[in-house]
This record gives C-alpha cells, sequence and structure tokens, in this order.
C-alpha cells in the first residue's frame, strides 16, 4: 500500500447499490480489487438521492421505496497508480459513471497496529477483518 502525498489523482465510481458483480455488489468488488492492487484507500459512499443516464430519480424518501440508490466509490492515489487501475474497472463497470480529477492529499495517516495484528485486520481489534 502506497501513502501519498501532494499531488494525487481522485477516482470516483458512480454505480448503483443493487448493482453486482458475480452475485457480490459491485462496490464491494472494487474496493476488494483496489485493495490487492496496493492503491492507498478506497471509501464508499451511499446517496440518499440522485439519478444518472436513465434520468430515473433515486431517493430515500419514504414514499418513493427506492431500493437502487446511487452509490459512489472514491479512491485516492497517485496518477500513475490510478491510471494503472482503470483497466481493471473496465470488465465491472458496465453501466455508471467514472471520473478521475486532481487533488492534493495534505495529510494521510492511519492508526498504527498493535503486536500481533495480522496485514488487513483493524488495528488494535483482535484480528477483525476491515
Amino acid at each position: 500500500m502506497t501513502r501519498p502525498t501532494g499531488s494525487a489523482l481522485r477516482l470516483t465510481v458512480f454505480v448503483g447499490e443493487n448493482d453486482t458483480w458475480h452475485h457480490r455488489p459491485l462496490y464491494s468488488e472494487i474496493v476488494h480489487r483496489a485493495r490487492a492492487a496496493g492503491l492507498a484507500g478506497a471509501s464508499v459512499f451511499r446517496g440518499v438521492e440522485g439519478f444518472g443516464a436513465s434520468s430515473l430519480i433515486h431517493t430515500t424518501r419514504l414514499l418513493s421505496l427506492s431500493e437502487d440508490l446511487p452509490v459512489a466509490v472514491v479512491i485516492i492515489d497517485t496518477e500513475e497508480r490510478v491510471r494503472g487501475f482503470l483497466p481493471r474497472l473496465d470488465e465491472l463497470v458496465t453501466e455508471g459513471l467514472v471520473v478521475l480529477d486532481e487533488c492534493e492529499v495534505i495529510r494521510y495517516t492511519g492508526r498504527e497496529a498493535a503486536p500481533g495484528d495480522a496485514p488487513g485486520t483493524a488495528p488494535g481489534k483482535g484480528g477483525e477483518e476491515l
């Protein structure tokens, strides 16, 4: 995993909450592939309302009862590493929007791992998966 500072590239992938890849949520597959690629990090954000290319509005409002809310997967790393990851998205994202924009990393720090914590687990959580 890298620890970028300074100039970086932000990759944002907008998909639907119900989009899947081999019976797994698409957003989860993107996050796991980003981790396997050694990218600095990935976060998933669930939208409360939105629309895309279909112009169909998806919302959390009670009367609308939408189940396919918008989801954004955000990944930030160096330009080289993010661009190198893009081909892995080609097979996954068949519907949605993929956006790149330049950004600047001011600070990127994490918790220190406690003795005995396995790589890929939450620090100090006794091996609890991230």
